[in-house]
């Protein structure tokens, strides 16, 4: 039952009210955005009306979506607001890539929160294409567009006081806005310095001890599952006891899987599936993140902003409709507004190409420094292993799985940086990127010299994109907006990327997410081992570290 009338509707079902925890069977009436009543009534459809989801913290750059279309395919799996760090923008383009993402998600109905990003570079150990130091963060949070201090992955800086890391957090402290963080597999006295930073947030929970131990602290967990990192399973019983201090997010999110595989709506099934109470789990994804960074998104009481989503059931969670502001944005699995096609283009790009005399590794020592991954995991491991040499160049051991790696500065003429990995899986061609975090230089890996070559070479006549080529054949997703996003339709997207997904598993590759995968082996604030523009880099110590032994 859903009547319009003079400006005002009415929906009925099973209303879910997560602040008092009822179910109620009753009328929402909706005027001019809000919900103005509420009343009980037997007289209602076959249906629950429940808030609309929130994401706790995404990057949007990674489902290579502009913050507009990410909207038009996340409303339809019942999503209405998106806490969202611009790190990744900010990387290539600085402030003027955070005002291009705010600017183009006013551009639709979901309600995008942005914060100031804390770390541009993440570090000093890699070429990003801006810096934004403490004074233009303050300027950032003192602006009213700008929710929070985005996830503080300098934990060193935290922890051994660096100045400008402190003035940041400071500046988010007087501004009275939340601090995102990331502390991977940091545990005893050093959370604790780091937790008095006033960091309240973490995503990079893998293990229940890991995340008690900073619930304790204080810390709102944001559980984490993404298209690379997937930690729901691990950390799912945390509702049974911190339901309070737990939030879901998605971190990063490629398009085939966002529109395939749905958004927190999938989380919130799994979670009901596994038994935990529905009202519960809704709250995690709606009043927790709500209430923390103080957003102005509805949780159906008298008054709010009518943020809602209509579904079947509290079993299936099937999204019949959402509601943003008062307006249904989706029906039946289907956006009811039409795209907005962006004007202008955002980018920085200045690398040259390269030869393939440019990735010759002459042999020294017995042993490789090797990047070893895990599938779906954004740690690696660092294994010492045999050299495979020819014509007095290191080059990649197919056979071993162990491929040459690198890693090429985009922002200006420069040397690349090689190491090895191993697990990638590819039998022949190579893999490329500009999707690499967090300065979102260019990352190769393949089975031969040549073919990283024609790989960075073809990914420097686009401007940015991820393809993968063997020979003479290539696939490739342009990625004109700072190397990161492409402006075309997200089935389009979508497509691109799973053609070129398909070619990299038929060149071998194993991994669930390869592109997903590559794109963090430059991430130098996850240890172990990973490798930047200027070399091989110990995430542990943070430190550089040697190749050969």
């Amino acid at each position: 039952m859903q009547n319009k009338q003079s400006g005002i509707q009415t929906i009925s079902g099973n209303i879910v009210d997560v602040v008092s925890g009822n179910i109620i069977k009753g009328i929402v009436t909706v005027s001019e955005g809000r919900i103005i009543d509420i009343q009980a009534s037997d007289n209602i459809d076959d249906q629950f009306i429940i808030p609309g989801f929130v994401d706790a913290h995404i990057h949007i750059e990674s489902s290579m979506m502009l913050p507009a279309e990410f909207a038009r395919y996340s409303v339809v799996h019942g999503t209405v607001a998106c806490v969202c760090d611009p790190h990744e923008i900010a990387n290539v383009c600085g402030i003027a890539g955070v005002d291009y993402m705010i600017e183009n998600g006013m551009q639709s109905p979901m309600k995008f929160y942005f914060g100031a990003p804390s770390c541009v570079p993440s570090t000093k150990y890699e070429t990003s294409g801006a810096v934004l130091d403490a004074e233009e963060v303050e300027k950032l949070l003192q602006r009213d567009d700008i929710y929070f201090l985005a996830e503080m992955m300098n934990f060193p800086g935290v922890i051994h006081k660096n100045k400008q890391v402190h003035l940041k957090l400071k500046a988010a402290q007087l501004a009275g806005k939340p601090i995102d963080g990331h502390a991977p597999d940091l545990n005893g006295e050093e959370l604790i310095a780091y937790v008095a930073g006033g960091i309240s947030t973490d995503h990079e929970c893998m293990t229940i001890a890991d995340a008690e131990a900073k619930i304790a602290l204080g810390m709102k967990v944001q559980i984490r599952e993404g298209s690379a990192a997937k930690n729901f399973d691990d950390l799912l019983s945390l509702l049974e006891d911190h339901s309070e201090s737990i939030m879901f997010c998605s971190d990063d999110k490629h398009p085939d899987d966002l529109i395939k595989n749905g958004h927190i709506n999938s989380l919130v099934q799994r979670a009901v599936a596994k038994g935990y109470d529905a009202v519960k789990v809704i709250k995690v994804c709606t009043l927790n993140p709500i209430k923390h960074y103080k957003l102005d998104v509805g949780l159906l009481q008298i008054g709010d902003s009518a943020d809602f989503n209509v579904v079947n059931n509290l079993t299936e969670f099937v999204i019949k409709s959402t509601y943003i502001s008062g307006e249904m944005v989706s029906e039946d699995g289907t956006a009811l507004y039409p795209r907005y096609i962006p004007t202008e283009i955002i980018n920085q790009f200045n690398a040259e190409k390269i030869t393939v005399s440019q990735l010759r590794v002459q042999p020294s020592g017995k042993s490789l420094n090797v990047i070893v991954v895990d599938d779906g995991q954004l740690f690696t491991h660092a294994h010492w292993m045999s050299q495979k040499i020819e014509n007095g160049n290191v080059i990649s051991d197919v056979e071993n799985d162990v491929l040459k790696l690198v890693v090429y500065n985009r922002y200006q003429p420069s040397i690349p940086a090689i190491g090895f990995i191993k697990n990638i899986g590819l039998k022949i061609g190579a893999l490329a990127s500009t999707v690499s975090h967090d300065s979102h230089n260019i990352v190769a890996v393949g089975t031969s010299d040549a073919e990283i070559v024609s790989a960075i070479n073809q990914i420097i006549e686009s401007k940015g994109g991820i393809l993968a080529c063997e020979g003479k054949r290539t696939c490739l997703l342009s990625l004109p907006v700072g190397g990161t996003m492409s402006d075309q339709e997200g089935s389009l997207i979508s497509k691109q990327y799973e053609e070129i997904d398909a070619m990299a598993k038929e060149m071998g590759s194993t991994l669930k997410a390869p592109f997903m995968t590559l794109a963090f082996m430059s991430l130098l604030v996850i240890p172990k081992l990973k490798l930047s523009d200027k070399g091989l880099f110990n995430g542990s110590t943070f430190t550089f570290t040697n190749l050969m032994e």
